[in-house]
């Protein structure tokens, strides 16, 4: 059924019950899986006062590559402990859902797994959300775990 699984994460403790989720559907279903996490570029305020240099952004950049290193990193050893072939991906600047998106059409996943907070109403007018956006674009089946 499943053999190729996109694990969508961005290290909150929301995102960590999807990848477990994930991870023991994987298993159940001894599919691989594709573990990935995405971040947005730098946030550009143009207001007075306020200039960036170019080490802002080198300074930035490598944060987030740090940041997905480390986030990843205890998610492959735990996929590897469980006997899941997994394969990790940082997706540097860019917007989540559109990169969530994309990795699943390359990476020819059949399932794509990530967690929602529910929000409703308002809430999820103002702050956006990644995993309508994801559920209402992809072609692919989504998992949502809350």
């Amino acid at each position: 059924m499943y053999k190729n699984i996109l694990i969508s994460t961005d290290g909150s403790e929301l995102a960590q019950k999807g990848v477990d989720h994930g991870l023991s559907l994987a298993t159940n279903l001894d599919a691989k899986v594709m573990v990935v996490t995405v971040t947005e570029p730098f946030p550009v305020y143009a207001g007075e006062g306020w200039a960036l240099g170019p080490d802002d952004f080198g300074r930035y950049d490598a944060d987030q590559i740090k940041f997905a290193q480390e986030l990843l990193a205890p998610i492959k050893a735990s996929a590897d402990k469980l006997g899941v072939t997994c394969e990790t991906r940082h997706v540097p600047n860019r917007r989540p859902a559109e990169a969530i998106l994309d990795t699943a059409a390359e990476e020819g996943c059949s399932l794509i797994v990530m967690a929602s907070h529910g929000r409703r109403g308002l809430g999820r007018f103002f702050l956006g959300s990644q995993t309508q956006e994801v559920v209402s674009r992809s072609s692919l089946p989504v998992l949502v775990v809350r």
